[in-house]
């Protein structure tokens, strides 16, 4: 009997609770949770960046300028796999002209309901290399007259990158007959403005870039860092501020957009380096400042921007103004932004929905029509569109 009891006793030695495996255990069921959670969040954080809900802490508005978050309006998608559409422009027809960065220009006839996109021409001495390439384009305000149409393209010169503009005649759906209406401005792979509208004035208003060259912007003989103003032959208006020269205003870095309000005053968009973008109220024969001065520094001789940035960056380009609003795109912000000009509020939109948005007009119909610019080297790559935007709706 004595026996019978130390084997049960033994028995339950034996099979008793062991702490140490215990913990053991408990240690490789965490460990495998662990791994399976960390591998779940960073499936999710990769998910949420394609699909624009991450946003990176320097892409956020700058506190200066006081965003405010508004509901998503109604947008439709009027055309889609272009390939880094730069420029917009309305013929009287209402058929939309579109220039893309390699070279190719387009005409989206509308007439017939539903979009049809047709290759106008192909400019083969584009040099499309990073930011440069085929870029603005404009309608001339006499087009049923004249039938004429303005490009800006970069092209390469003896090893050396250019910039110009060149006018066409638009016949039988073909551009012909090309005449170079300015030349010699200079280029680079980067910084090259591009920006090209016909003013209210009558006189063709061009943006360049400083093209890497900072000091270029603050060199009166130099055309790079300017916002330029012409007649539609090249020649120079008699009341430009600087006598015979295209220079309308200097001291920019890279003015993407230019817009008027409808007191006739001009507004450009300018990319900052880095952050410090600006929205300028331009006068003729002013210094906006660059490389002197960014942001809210000030000097006496020199303009400061009516809203910038901060540290943030919204790489800003395409301009159009209906009312008192100022609506531009945002490039690295991947947001449409409007500005009232009178109160200085600042709203966004769309921000990471379409990613890189660059152009902005007003249709006919008063619509906002915007290009996408994911295709451009920079960015998460998506396809090129055209967005439709009803601005009742912002």
């Amino acid at each position: 009997m004595a026996l019978y009891l130390v084997l049960i006793q033994i028995e339950v030695r034996n099979t008793s609770f062991n702490p140490f495996t215990a913990k053991l255990k408990m240690y490789n069921t965490f460990m495998k949770k662990s791994r399976f959670l960390l591998i779940f969040l960073v499936a999710l954080a990769i998910v949420a960046m394609i699909l624009g809900l991450w946003r990176p802490l320097e892409r956020r508005l700058h506190p200066t300028s006081n965003p405010k978050s508004s509901e998503a309006p109604q947008v439709s998608i009027l055309v889609s796999g272009l390939e880094v559409p730069w420029a917009l422009s309305f013929l009287p027809d209402r058929d939309l002209l579109v220039t893309e960065r390699k070279g190719r220009v387009l005409l989206i006839d509308l007439q017939s309901g539903k979009p049809v996109i047709k290759v106008i021409a192909k400019i083969n001495e584009v040099a499309s290399v990073a930011e440069s390439g085929l870029s603005g384009i404009a309608v001339h305000p006499h087009f049923q007259q004249n039938h004429w149409i303005y490009l800006y393209y970069t092209y390469r010169r003896n090893g050396r990158y250019v910039n110009k503009v060149v006018r066409y005649e638009l016949m039988n759906n073909q551009l012909t007959n090309p005449k170079i209406i300015l030349d010699n401005i200079l280029a680079a792979r980067t910084h090259d403005g591009g920006r090209i509208k016909f003013g209210p004035d009558g006189y063709l208003y061009i943006t360049t870039g400083d093209a890497q060259v900072a000091k270029a912007a603050q060199n009166p003989k130099s055309l790079a860092g300017k916002i330029l103003r012409i007649k539609d032959d090249g020649s120079i208006p008699a009341d430009n501020p600087f006598p015979g020269s295209p220079v309308y205003s200097y001291g920019h870095r890279n003015s993407q957009g230019i817009a008027w309000d409808k007191a006739g005053n001009l507004w450009s968009t300018e990319h900052g380096s880095d952050a410090h973008d600006e929205i300028n109220l331009i006068k003729p024969g002013k210094n906006y400042g660059w490389p002197i001065v960014r942001g809210n520094e000030k000097r006496s001789d020199m303009e400061s921007p009516i809203l910038q940035s901060g540290e943030a960056t919204w790489a800003p380009a395409g301009a159009a103004i209906i009312g008192e609003k100022l609506y531009f795109a945002g490039l690295r912000g991947e947001a449409l932004y409007v500005f009232n000009i009178k109160t200085h509020d600042l709203h966004k939109y769309f921000e990471g929905e379409f990613g890189r948005l660059r152009a902005v007009v007003v249709g006919p119909d008063g619509l906002l029509y915007v290009t996408t610019s994911n295709r451009d080297g920079r960015g998460l790559p998506r396809p090129d569109e055209i967005l439709v935007i009803n601005p009742k709706k912002l």
